[in-house]
């Protein structure tokens, strides 16, 4: 059946015919990037869910991914903001992309997003503020409390 399929959808591609203005030669004259062009690339797509690809440009820059499927915990809530869990299957990325800017800085960026999140990494990207002033310490005071006095004991009732 998927063969009898996919000859069909070729067929009527092959069948359509398309304008003469519809060519990719009438795209370059608008196209600032023309002269780029992929010079390599690969696609690994498993049985088990994971994947990874990459590709190359002739303006060096580079793009790498993966993805695997794991077992997560979610957390729903509900109405009264009880928690309930379960495992579902989420994808873990990993990847990496290189370029150069317009103002010829390289730049590199990784990221990964897992559980934890989208976490990137790269020199380019900014860092919040460290703290340079040191937080106030609440204070210590050096007294003793007051103690009730111990009042002798005697059983007044039959006792439980």
């Amino acid at each position: 059946m998927k063969l009898f399929v996919i000859a069909a959808v070729l067929a009527v591609a092959a069948a359509t015919s398309y304008p003469s203005n519809y060519a990719p030669s009438s795209y370059n004259k608008d196209n600032k990037y023309a002269g780029i062009t992929i010079v390599s690339q690969s696609d690994e797509r498993n049985l088990d869910g994971s994947s990874k690809w990459s590709y190359a440009g002739s303006d060096y820059t580079t793009r790498e991914e993966s993805q695997v499927q794991k077992k997560m915990q979610s957390a729903s809530y509900d109405s009264y903001g009880k928690a309930t869990y379960e495992d579902v299957m989420g994808n873990t990325n990993k990847g990496s992309s290189y370029w150069v800017s317009p103002e010829g800085e390289k730049i590199t960026l990784t990221w990964s997003a897992d559980e934890a999140g989208f976490q990137p990494k790269g020199d380019h990207l900014p860092v919040a503020p460290v703290h340079e002033y040191e937080l106030p310490v609440a204070p210590v005071h050096e007294y003793e409390l007051p103690v009730a006095p111990a009042l002798p004991y005697t059983r007044t009732g039959p006792g439980y």
